[in-house]
């Protein structure tokens, strides 16, 4: 149990690094580059986590999985995040993608044969009342590209995380991170070339933002959450992520001063009832 323990502590850090994502690009990253944006947030991921673990893929299989999954976790994802980012507010953009631990569940459940507990599935459904009760509290301008793109990421990295998971157990999770992100940032950049022409022109900000979202916010990020997904069931693994939106209320409040209502309130206790419903059997 302790081990369990550690690792959902070890995987909390991804959502949480994620949850400063979406304030920090919309708030200091270029807008209408969503591919430059993702690409230049993988590539120097992938290679700071390839100049750590110093292992290339080996023959075979991992020549077309790294593609694959850089496609699904990493390049299309981080491009349609960086949509929904610009496009939505945080609480909206949050909330759709509070759905990604049912998806997960039930990915995993048709691809890897892990059957969800009863708690698992009451935890997804505490858990996303809780994010719209915390989030939603105003009438919000709702952007259709934005919630599509936001839709869009959700589907694709649950799958990709399940498929991650069924493929990478035999592989050390910083190299198989690292070719993810080297294969979805390798990709987008010729797309991004013919779609947005030149790479935008960084200031002093962009370049501090992007070096955070690079280093923190997908490095490291990637690297727990591959780690806890390996050891720890995907419906649990999916209900952690739940703390993205958690920390997002929680930045709000220490960088904009904001102040919780108790409807806020409400909905953080339901997010932390979910992620402990969701918690690994004792074994």
């Amino acid at each position: 149990m302790e081990d369990n323990l550690r690792w959902s502590l070890v995987t909390a850090l991804a959502p949480v690094a994620w949850g400063t994502n979406y304030f920090v690009t919309h708030e200091f990253l270029p807008a209408d580059h969503p591919l430059y944006g993702a690409a230049i947030r993988a590539l120097p991921a992938g290679v700071l986590l390839l100049l750590i673990c110093r292992r290339l893929p080996p023959r075979g299989p991992w020549w077309w999985k790294s593609p694959v999954l850089g496609v699904l976790n990493m390049g299309g994802f981080f491009a349609l995040v960086y949509v929904a980012a610009q496009r939505l507010p945080t609480s909206v953009a949050s909330t759709v993608m509070a759905t990604s631990p049912m998806a997960m569940t039930l990915i995993a459940w048709a691809l890897i044969a892990e059957r969800p507990r009863l708690t698992h599935l009451v935890g997804t459904a505490v858990g996303a009342g809780g994010v719209c009760l915390m989030l939603l509290t105003a009438t919000v301008s709702i952007d259709a590209c934005g919630v599509l793109a936001s839709v869009a990421a959700m589907a694709m990295s649950s799958l990709g995380y399940i498929l991650a998971k069924r493929w990478s157990s035999d592989v050390d999770v910083l190299a198989s991170t690292s070719w993810q992100l080297m294969a979805g940032g390798l990709l987008l950049l010729p797309f991004a070339a013919v779609v947005e022409g030149p790479p935008p022109s960084l200031d002093g900000s962009a370049l501090v933002g992007f070096g955070y979202v690079a280093a923190v916010a997908t490095a490291l990020a990637f690297a727990a959450w591959f780690a806890g997904l390996r050891r720890l069931p995907a419906a649990t693994v999916g209900l952690v992520g739940l703390l993205n939106p958690v920390t997002g209320v929680l930045l709000g409040m220490a960088i904009a001063g904001e102040t919780l209502t108790a409807q806020q309130i409400c909905g953080l206790l339901l997010v932390l009832t979910g992620i402990f419903l969701g918690r690994p059997a004792a074994r």
